[in-house]
């Protein structure tokens, strides 16, 4: 096959420090907002099925965590596109980028029909996690409609990479933003039976996210083919590739399951809290709900390095790919520092505003919350450091030996810290969070540190 090669589609013009922390921003800001629009989107699941009764909102919560932590291993295929593109794309092989997106397409469909039948039932697997009859009854109600959106969501994820990957980044935040109305919209009609809808609760609340989940992939797709037809993405969709597909899933696993072993520490996290009592588990929840907003700025942070340092790779530029690291480090903890300041400050003023003023336990959970919340501040710059480390690591397709210190600084040391100062130690709540930031300061040393050694031997990469 003769390889077509093509101009870079966005110069890869920084030069110094300043102007590499400026692109990382820039890149970064779509998809930062993007990031928040997703997550009200969650918000307003939230609200309206809480409005609508406490049944449902409970079954959709249990739910979607089951449909989440499936999801977030298929996520990992997702983002191993977005290296590999940039890459390429840098290198001028549209050939190459053509062949991993499609084969990222061609992975998240396999894996989601593996996974979604299972979901069909899932009244079964909630009544094994200890759920009550109805609410497992009304969880895979809910399920049956809403597990089919891995489909169009894991195509969604392969179009979000490639558009990154090529800095076509405004699509994803204006498709975001317009998708949050639209699920507003829907859940209001569907959930409720307004303006002439049927009543369909929680089952409302699924088709909707299934209706968004394909609203957003034809949106990309559409976006794709239209605005970037030198990469003709659909040619020989077809055909399989199992060069580029082998690639694509030793990347994307040790992502995927990086992304689980994080996630399941902040979910063993609430459960040991959870030990202590309603009051700390609430003010825990607050606390979290908080952070993960704030949160998103280091994500959109983390995947515009995962961008630049792929695009240094395909260049072989390794004094670039330093001084990415460098600005992106320098962005991360400005920025996590700023928003620490602000929760040391102030934290009563965040908390409050989630809990009833009539609630009897209000001062007991404001007072736990904001603990953890000023405990959140230096939790806030370790976190920020380890998913910027972690971003640039992907940019440069090491993912293997990440995930093996990912998860023995989550689970092997942060876990059992966190147990020990929270319950043997008597510090409850905060012992818990105390080791959630050694994990997670662990974790950052370990990655960067990582980051450094494979970035000074950056011709023997793979682009």
């Amino acid at each position: 096959m003769t390889q077509a090669v093509i101009s870079p589609e966005q110069p890869f013009e920084a030069r110094t420090r300043g102007q590499h922390a400026r692109k990382l921003f820039t890149l970064a800001l779509p998809l930062i907002g993007s990031n928040l629009a997703q997550m009200a989107m969650n918000v307003t699941d939230t609200v309206m099925l809480g409005w609508y009764d406490v049944t449902a909102l409970a079954a959709a919560t249990i739910a979607t965590s089951l449909y989440f932590l499936l999801y977030i291993v298929g996520s990992g295929f997702a983002w191993a596109v977005m290296p590999v593109v940039a890459a390429a794309a840098e290198a001028g092989d549209s050939v190459l980028v053509r062949r991993v997106t499609r084969m990222g397409i061609w992975i998240g469909l396999i894996y989601a029909a593996i996974l979604v039948p299972p979901l069909m039932w899932a009244e079964t697997m909630l009544l094994a996690l200890g759920q009550e009859p109805e609410v497992a009854r009304a969880g895979e109600a809910y399920l049956r409609i809403a597990a089919w959106a891995m489909v169009p969501g894991l195509v969604a994820m392969v179009m979000r990479s490639f558009l990154s990957a090529l800095e076509h980044t405004s699509v994803l935040l204006w498709s975001t933003l317009l998708m949050a109305v639209c699920n507003a919209v829907l859940n209001y009609a569907l959930i409720f039976g307004n303006w002439g809808a049927p009543e369909l609760g929680i089952q409302g609340a699924a088709i909707a996210s299934l209706s968004m989940a394909i609203l957003q992939a034809v949106i990309l797709v559409v976006y794709a083919l239209r605005r970037l037809p030198q990469y003709d993405l659909m040619r020989r969709i077809w055909r399989p590739d199992l060069e580029v597909l082998g690639r694509v899933v030793r990347l994307g696993v040790p992502i995927g399951l990086t992304s689980l072993a994080e996630g399941g520490l902040f979910v063993a996290t609430g459960i040991m809290i959870g030990w202590i009592g309603a009051v700390p588990l609430a003010a825990h929840g607050i606390a979290l709900q908080i952070t993960s907003v704030a949160f998103m700025v280091q994500v959109g942070l983390s995947q515009s390095a995962t961008v630049r340092a792929g695009r240094a790779l395909g260049r072989r530029d390794e004094t670039a790919l330093r001084l990415i690291g460098q600005s992106g480090m320098v962005l991360s903890t400005v920025s996590a520092g700023l928003v620490g300041l602000v929760f040391v400050l102030i934290p009563e003023i965040f908390v409050a505003a989630f809990v009833d003023p009539g609630d009897p336990a209000r001062d007991a959970v404001v007072a736990t919350g904001v603990t953890l919340l000023m405990l959140a501040a230096l939790f806030q710059v370790v976190d920020a450091l380890q998913v910027m480390a972690l971003g640039l690591l992907r940019g440069v397709q090491d993912t293997g030996v990440p995930m093996v210190m990912a998860a023995i600084s989550y689970w092997v040391i942060g876990m059992p810290v966190g147990y020990l100062l929270g319950f043997p130690l008597g510090l409850g709540a905060a012992g818990v969070w105390l080791g959630l930031v050694t994990g997670l300061g662990l974790a950052a040393a370990l990655l960067l540190w990582r980051f450094w050694s494979r970035s000074a031997r950056i011709t023997d990469q793979e682009p």
